[in-house]
């Protein structure tokens, strides 16, 4: 899961970023608005944590353009400013949560967790696909019941195509998913992590669409 920090404090970005990273999510860290528009622009994220007071351009500008710009992915505000009225500002600019400060980071992950799940439509806590269980929060795996030992990077892959269930996943979607910017991206790096979930998880999970990515069928119960 590919999240998008902007936060202008150092400290506090710092140890966010941390933390994040320690739960596996890859993590790109701006500190000022105009910087977050344009990286908003250009790529993809699952979830954004948005600052409120930042420098060049408020987080609320940044949202507002960020939704004019048809951008739906979910935002999360973190601010000081916890007013009633600042919350309904944010609400009504097209926020999706919002947390104040100071925060308990297990919070803040458990609300990202809920930000990514009903952005994919989806109310339960765990991934379901057959016999196959993915818990984001655990980060764990089952089939059958019986715990499937998966690296980091390969739970991210799966991860991916299971809360994207039905969709074609491009490559270059999938490899952001694995690496931040400026990280160097092995040529076969994701046909690798592939062709290990294949072998851990059965042959026929993961679907190659020839000449753009993978994918996994919606599940039929």
């Amino acid at each position: 899961m590919r999240v998008l920090l902007v936060e202008d404090d150092n400290l506090l970005g710092d140890g966010i970023k941390t933390g994040l990273q320690q739960q596996d999510y890859i993590v790109e860290w701006l500190q000022d608005g105009q910087a977050a528009v344009l990286a908003i622009g250009h790529e993809d994220y699952d979830v954004v944590v948005l600052d409120l007071g930042l420098p060049k351009l408020p987080g609320i500008e940044v949202l507002k353009q960020m939704r004019t710009l048809g951008k739906t992915v979910p935002v999360l505000i973190l601010t000081a400013q916890d007013s009633i009225d600042d919350r309904v500002n944010g609400l009504d600019a097209g926020a999706d949560d919002y947390l104040t400060k100071p925060f308990d980071l297990d919070e803040l992950y458990a609300r990202l967790r809920a930000l990514i799940r009903r952005s994919s439509g989806r109310a339960e806590v765990v991934i379901r696909h057959g016999d196959i269980e993915l818990n984001p929060a655990s980060h764990q795996v089952y089939q059958a019941g019986q715990l499937v030992d998966l690296s980091r990077r390969e739970f991210a892959v799966l991860q991916e195509l299971m809360e994207n269930s039905g969709r074609v996943m491009s490559r270059v979607r999938l490899e952001q998913g694995l690496y931040g910017l400026g990280e160097e991206v092995e040529s076969n790096a994701l046909e690798v992590y592939v062709h290990h979930l294949r072998k851990k998880l059965g042959s026929k999970l993961i679907r190659t669409i020839r000449g753009v990515g993978y994918m996994v069928d919606k599940a039929v119960y």
